[in-house]
């Protein structure tokens, strides 16, 4: 039987107030099973990435409840909640949001060494998880001299290096050409076979979504049914 790592429950989230109040979840309530990828889909300012900040913990929400691994996420005091952010969630984004003074291996590094293991495991296991993913030989090289898609590979790596319970993907491919792209779907579906991996990609390329277990559409919103 299935185990829900991710649960929210008629989610709200309202921005402003009064006259200037715009609505962007709208009772969302959804299941996000432990090892599935699930795409969610939609047309701009649906409430795609709204979905994701709120449900991710980046982001309050205005009514109802969201539980990753059983933890109220919004009922956290925000120090915990930046802790727990650090420790069980990985993110992934359009735009890389690579340290440019870092190498690669420094960037993957990063949450090993917030999570409190020591300079010696976060060399080792950031020198792996890069060259599983091929990138073995770029080590050494920041962001500006790798391409886009090898940036997002890092992006990739420094998400899934301290094996999250969840990672959050924001248009993945978005910055990508489509060889590019093909090779990050690829390794997400690699990624989530070889370790489990749950996954939610925000989208708007249908390949992508092919490559995923499952798939919602939303609307104002709202997940059409």
């Amino acid at each position: 039987m299935s185990e829900s790592v991710v649960v929210g429950r008629d989610v709200w989230k309202v921005y402003g107030t009064g006259d200037m109040a715009v609505t962007a979840l709208r009772g969302i309530t959804v299941d996000i099973q432990r090892g599935e990828i699930l795409a969610v889909m939609g047309p701009s300012g649906c409430g795609k990435t709204t979905f994701l900040n709120c449900f991710s913990g980046l982001d309050d929400i205005s009514r109802g409840t969201v539980t990753v691994e059983g933890t109220n996420i919004h009922t956290m005091p925000d120090a915990k909640k930046s802790e727990y952010r650090a420790r069980r969630t990985g993110f992934v984004f359009q735009s890389y949001n690579l340290l440019p003074i870092l190498t690669a291996q420094e960037n993957v590094e990063m949450p090993l060494l917030i999570a409190g293991r020591s300079a010696k495991e976060a060399r080792t296991e950031a020198s792996a998880m890069l060259t599983g993913m091929g990138l073995g030989d770029r080590l050494d090289h920041r962001p500006a001299e790798l391409s886009g898609g090898q940036q997002q590979r890092v992006s990739l790596a420094r998400a899934l290096v301290a094996h999250p319970a969840i990672v959050w993907a924001d248009e993945p491919t978005g910055n990508l050409d489509a060889e590019g792209s093909r090779q990050v779907t690829d390794l997400l579906r690699q990624l989530n076979r070889e370790y489990h991996q749950t996954m939610v990609v925000v989208t708007h390329d249908a390949e992508v979504a092919a490559a995923c277990d499952r798939t919602l559409h939303m609307r104002d919103g709202q997940f059409l049914a």
